[in-house]
């Protein structure tokens, strides 16, 4: 109990020190990530909000967020009416040192990454144990991989062929049959078996007629905050290349 306290502790941490760096004028647009994480991150917005009459207005990427925007009584809006961000702050489920992601794990890949792309400031927040020099060292579900649902058995096939590894239908817990995500569709993870270049296999995979998206963020994230045990915030940007 006291060791889930201290990583809870450590989550809030790095979702504060994020904001106080994101939110730094007031009229801002921002994306509302999804995952465990991000519960914290939005207690610290609304937080603000109130203390400072800050003009918030936030675009969620997922059922859950928009629950908590609207259970903190901030401004929801969506891509239609903001289809330009300022800023999008999310989790991710392990963070490379290269700062490409594995996002998915909660299911919400899609809205997330496209919610990511829209924004001109992409900040990842995350726990310690996400941190990782290669994908794979920490995070051991694989790529979650969003597919249309009568596409996902040949889809896993050809990924596994081309790839290696093998991509297991993601199974519900609470229910009968496959998790089924916010567009309807089912979710492949894949496990990969090696190292590989991600930016290259992600657009392959993407090219493969009925997947949706990846749970790959290539070159996407601007700058990641990790929350250490000991309360402390790790912030590493991009390497320059």
């Amino acid at each position: 109990m006291f060791q889930k306290w201290k990583l809870c502790i450590s989550w809030m941490f790095a979702a504060v020190t994020c904001f106080l760096f994101c939110l730094y004028q007031n009229n801002q647009v921002v994306g509302v990530g999804s995952g465990s994480t991000i519960v914290y991150a939005v207690n610290r917005l609304a937080e603000r909000v109130r203390e400072e009459k800050l003009n918030i207005v936030c675009v969620p990427t997922s059922f859950q967020a928009r629950q908590l925007i609207l259970q903190h009584g901030l401004t929801l809006s969506d891509l239609d009416r903001h289809p330009e961000l300022d800023v999008a702050i999310d989790g991710a489920d392990e963070v490379d040192s290269d700062l490409t992601l594995i996002k998915g794990g909660g299911g919400c890949l899609t809205q997330e990454k496209i919610v990511a792309g829209c924004a001109k400031h992409f900040i990842v927040i995350a726990d310690f144990r996400k941190d990782s020099k290669a994908l794979g060292q920490q995070w051991k579900k694989g790529v979650p991989i969003e597919v249309i649902p009568m596409a996902y058995f040949p889809i896993s096939r050809m990924i596994a062929k081309r790839f290696g590894g093998v991509a297991n239908l993601r199974m519900a817990v609470s229910k009968a049959g496959p998790v089924v995500t916010d567009n309807s569709n089912f979710i492949l993870d894949w496990k990969f078996e090696r190292g590989q270049n991600w930016k290259e296999v992600n657009t392959e995979i993407k090219m493969i007629p009925g997947v949706v998206d990846t749970g790959l963020f290539v070159g996407m994230a601007e700058r990641a905050y990790f929350g250490m045990e000991d309360g402390s915030v790790q912030v590493r940007d991009p390497p320059v290349n």
